[in-house]
């Protein structure tokens, strides 16, 4: 893997809240985050117990919005950007003098969110709001930085909920964004929330820059395990052609070892096929079904946990279980997808029951089922433009299972990048 760091002290990244800071202390902004990088491991946290997370968004209205004083103010989100009592955040600072909201953008699925995967709503005018909203999607560099422009912001801020796995593409509309800001002479900022999944170690192979995509912009594990504003910081010092001027709004009473329950914020579907943190918590090992013939649960009320093709029956959950996979057992499943892969038929497969879900690694589970399911049906395939290796981040996990290699074989396979990214990761790091 090829990583040319440069030192944040390099750049302009500003930490605008500390963690469990006074909105008085918010204002005095540190460059190099905590003295110490937090560790890989930890329990969940309970969701009670007198700590209470705030999100970045709840710092930035605690402190009076004062960063955002005096400018003309652009807003990326989507439905997730919510308060905890489920408000927008675009309507409650439309309505706010304090803060000079002129513009909202739009990624994938939209603003609010009516689009499939795939899709997007367009320019258009915010009915609630009658703010001109600006389509993201599919655009990058200089087109994007002409939509900035265009818009006649001075700072764009960025606030979605994201799933914690690298083929989530809402982490490289951040990426987009931040380079499209840089290019068009705009300050951003990142207003952060939780890694649904926590922030506890990074998993899976690590993109290879030739296999880039919109899946996957520059080489990051393919679980994560960082918020977005510490992805923003990763972004900036490591990949942006230059830096832009960033931003980042923490979240206070957040720790790593959180699961999203831990938060007592409401869970809003950031994408159609993302309803509960439960698909969060499978996806980043599931969502490689995506590169076969077989469904990943689209078209279901179960997507990601339900897996399935006509012609398979209990012989894959029992090859599956048999593997003794960590935190997870496999039921023998039937289902009929509504849209996608085998609309309207009836198919069988297997449903992921986590229980136990520190224990729980869901690249590891992937890479299982998937060499599992090519033993027991004959009917296997990859999907033919070789999708899997987009999303795996190289040909890699395609050729060793196609070879016959073993599910421990397969993830040795990525050690050593994931221990290099794990290395440069933990430079980035906000919380404990």
């Amino acid at each position: 893997m090829r990583l040319s760091r440069r030192s944040l002290l390099a750049t302009t990244t500003a930490t605008l809240a500390a963690v469990g800071a006074t909105p008085a202390a918010a204002r005095s902004r540190s460059h190099t985050g905590p003295a110490e990088g937090p560790t890989e491991s930890g329990r969940a946290a309970p969701a009670t117990g007198g700590r209470r997370l705030r999100t970045g968004f709840e710092q930035l209205a605690a402190d009076g919005y004062a960063p955002l004083g005096g400018e003309r103010v652009g807003v990326v989100t989507n439905p997730t950007g919510i308060t905890r009592d489920v408000r927008h955040i675009v309507d409650v600072m439309h309505a706010d003098d304090r803060v000079d909201l002129t513009a909202v953008f739009g990624p994938e699925h939209g603003f609010r969110g009516t689009a499939q995967a795939g899709g997007s709503e367009g320019r258009h005018d915010d009915p609630a709001t009658g703010l001109p909203v600006y389509d993201t999607y599919l655009k990058s560099g200089r087109p994007l930085a002409d939509v900035f422009t265009a818009s006649g912001v001075d700072t764009v801020v960025f606030d979605i909920q994201d799933a914690g796995a690298r083929f989530y593409t809402y982490i490289w509309t951040l990426y987009d964004c931040m380079e499209a800001a840089r290019l068009a002479g705009k300050r951003f900022v990142v207003l952060d929330r939780p890694n649904p999944v926590t922030g506890r170690a990074a998993l899976g192979p690590v993109l290879h820059p030739e296999f880039a995509t919109f899946v996957g912009r520059q080489p990051i594990a393919q679980a994560h395990g960082m918020t977005v504003a510490e992805l923003a910081r990763l972004f900036n010092a490591e990949f942006l052609t230059a830096p832009v001027r960033l931003e980042t709004v923490r979240m206070s009473g957040w720790r790593r070892s959180d699961f999203y329950d831990a938060s007592g914020l409401p869970w809003v579907p950031p994408s159609p096929n993302m309803p509960t943190p439960e698909t969060a918590l499978v996806y980043a090992g599931t969502c490689l079904f995506e590169g076969t013939n077989l469904s990943e649960g689209r078209g279901t009320t179960r997507p990601f946990e339900l897996l399935g093709a006509e012609g398979i029956d209990g012989r894959w959950a029992a090859e599956a279980n048999g593997l003794g996979l960590a935190g997870v057992r496999l039921r023998e499943a039937y289902f009929a997808p509504t849209f996608s892969k085998f609309q309207g038929r009836t198919v069988g497969g297997v449903q992921l029951h986590v229980h136990d879900r520190k224990a729980f690694d869901p690249v590891r589970t992937g890479v299982g089922l998937l060499v599992s399911a090519k033993r027991t049906w004959s009917g296997f395939a990859w999907r033919p433009d070789h999708w899997i290796d987009k999303l795996t981040g190289s040909e890699r996990v395609r050729t060793m299972i196609d070879a016959g290699a073993d599910t421990d074989e397969v993830v040795a396979g990525w050690r050593e990048e994931l221990a290099t990214f794990r290395r440069t990761r933990r430079e980035y790091l906000l919380y404990r």
